[in-house]
């Protein structure tokens, strides 16, 4: 079994439990002996709390394998059901940043596309909207600088597809630095240059409002990204 990385820790209380995932790590859901962000979170609370038996977390967020940043677990199920119907009315600030190819001109903007998955090749593509089982996908972005010829952008999600951001960044002529599977040519140490920056919520028991940002990776200094 492949050792798990140690678990970098955001915030917890008796609720939540938010954590900076690493690139390469599954948010959940794969077989064998393979571990996961979920796997590894449980060992935590497992050990940190000396829980016997098996122990909860509700995965609200999730993050493809190959990004970093931000993401929500809930501790209870009362929990994750508050902070579920947060994420599904929108009312969740969701914040990344991308290193993507060439510069973004003009320099903020919106992608509005509609996406279909690809089930045999296991991802998504731009769909006409009455393509069976499209679902409109919306984000806006800002360009925060011009890093060799490539560009750094802020982007503020306003729905949640599957490989949104990814999709629509190289269908617009700027896929993200790393990314094979949407025509990246550049390569990049670990995993791609998305990096789920901050989430802001609010508190499923106590209502105040939460804002969690996750460190950038240390690839992105290399590059002289301005944190």
């Amino acid at each position: 079994m492949m050792d798990p990385p140690p678990l970098r820790v955001l915030y917890e209380d008796n609720h939540l439990l938010v954590v900076d995932k690493p690139a390469g790590l599954p948010t959940m859901g794969t077989t064998g002996d393979r571990p996961t962000l979920l796997s590894v979170a449980k060992e935590y609370v497992k050990r940190r709390y000396n829980k016997p038996g098996n122990v909860y977390l509700g995965v609200v967020s999730r993050l493809d394998a190959p990004v970093t940043g931000v993401v929500l677990l809930a501790r209870t199920s009362k929990a994750a059901r508050r902070m579920t119907e947060q994420f599904r009315g929108r009312s969740v600030e969701k914040t990344y940043w991308a290193i993507v190819e060439g510069k973004v001109d003009p320099a903020s903007g919106q992608c509005i596309d509609w996406l279909g998955h690809d089930e045999r090749h296991r991802r998504m593509h731009i769909v006409g909207p009455t393509f069976p089982g499209a679902k409109e996908a919306r984000l806006s972005y800002r360009r925060l600088q011009i890093l060799d010829g490539n560009s750094l952008l802020e982007v503020m999600l306003e729905t949640g597809r599957k490989h949104q951001i990814r999709l629509q960044l190289a269908n617009s002529g700027h896929p993200i630095l790393g990314d094979r599977k949407y025509r990246s040519c550049v390569v990049w140490p670990a995993g791609i240059a998305l990096h789920a920056r901050q989430l802001v919520i609010t508190h499923p028991i106590q209502g105040e409002s939460l804002t969690f940002s996750a460190p950038l990776p240390t690839a992105w200094a290399a590059l002289g990204v301005r944190k």
